[in-house]
């Protein structure tokens, strides 16, 4: 079912993609939640969406608990069906449309509140600890790598939240990539061999952190997270969904188990995917589909024609 996906998340691209620049992300984001909703609404699956931001800027198409699909093959879902979409209001790079799937009862239900997490490829996957002083993790990533921390990439959210984080990881001499937003796209970069990236680190958001673990399922790759809650009704939010330990250091395993289908096409471009190309009576997307049971990562190139008529397609 890896390809049935993807066109969901290329729907909700196409929609979005359109928007870009314009200043307005609610209705881009919309857009995107509505345009997913119709076609996961069409495949012949029994879906509940366990993570969702389906109610992000008044939409309500995929709020976590609804019922998607035309019936058939039961699984759940976490989904953004727009990431990044005030980078793509201001017509910044690293929007995309993101899409997880497991068996019923294998994605850990979180709320909309913050998680610190750590995130690292295949080659530094067991070799960080978040509760280590970063220098420790850098240190621990610039050996698995074989080069000097100075060598080592880092990413964070620029944001003031993490103004002491900067200066300790500036302390090392690692070089930081500072982005807007995005740090779904940022964690898959940090674990994908030859985007110049080596580790995510920041507080962003937990429904983020759960596509994350998906998606390093399927790489190979580790998250490392934990709960970062800012008022009693986050905290009762937890409690009310089971989670009783806001201090537990959370595994990859811990927030999705099993195998895993993940699908994100670029919106705008990024280091990972190319955004959506328009080009009059058509549009070109490229998707980055991962399947632990079919154990390949694929980038796929599709082209959508809005007419019948036929033209020369440039690439």
């Amino acid at each position: 079912m890896c390809d049935d996906f993807v066109k969901a998340t290329e729907a909700a691209a196409l929609e979005a993609g359109r928007m870009r620049g314009q200043g307005d992300g609610p209705v881009a984001h919309r857009a995107a939640v509505d345009a997913m909703r119709r076609t996961l609404d069409d495949m012949a699956i029994s879906a509940r969406v366990t993570v969702g931001f389906g109610d992000r800027y008044g939409a309500d198409g995929l709020i976590g608990g609804r019922e998607v699909g035309a019936g058939g093959r039961r699984c759940e879902l976490a989904i953004d069906a727009l990431e990044g979409t005030e980078s793509l209001a201001r017509g910044q790079t690293g929007a995309m449309s993101v899409l997880a799937v497991a068996a019923p009862n294998h994605i850990l239900p979180v709320p909309r509140m913050y998680m610190q997490k750590i995130v690292v490829g295949p080659r530094a996957a067991g070799s960080v600890d978040m509760d280590l002083p970063v220098r420790e993790n850098l240190e621990a990533i610039a050996k698995a790598y074989d080069r000097p921390v100075k060598d080592i990439s880092v990413i964070t959210l620029d944001r003031p939240r993490h103004e002491d984080l900067i200066e300790e990881i500036r302390a090392t001499k690692a070089r930081i990539k500072l982005i807007p937003d995005g740090d779904i796209t940022a964690s898959i970069s940090a674990a994908v061999q030859g985007t110049g990236d080596h580790v995510y680190i920041g507080i962003g958001g937990a429904p983020e952190g759960i596509m994350t673990a998906a998606a390093m399922r399927s790489l190979g790759g580790e998250i490392q997270a934990r709960f970062w809650p800012l008022s009693r009704s986050e905290v009762d939010a937890c409690l009310k969904l089971g989670i009783d330990d806001m201090e537990a250091k959370l595994s990859t395993d811990d927030m999705v188990k099993g195998d895993v289908v993940f699908c994100a096409t670029g919106v705008t471009r990024s280091d990972l995917l190319r955004g959506v190309f328009y080009f009059g009576h058509g549009a070109r997307t490229q998707t980055l589909v991962m399947c632990t049971r079919c154990r390949n990562v694929r980038f796929v190139d599709n082209i959508q024609l809005f007419t019948q008529e036929r033209r020369e397609i440039r690439l």
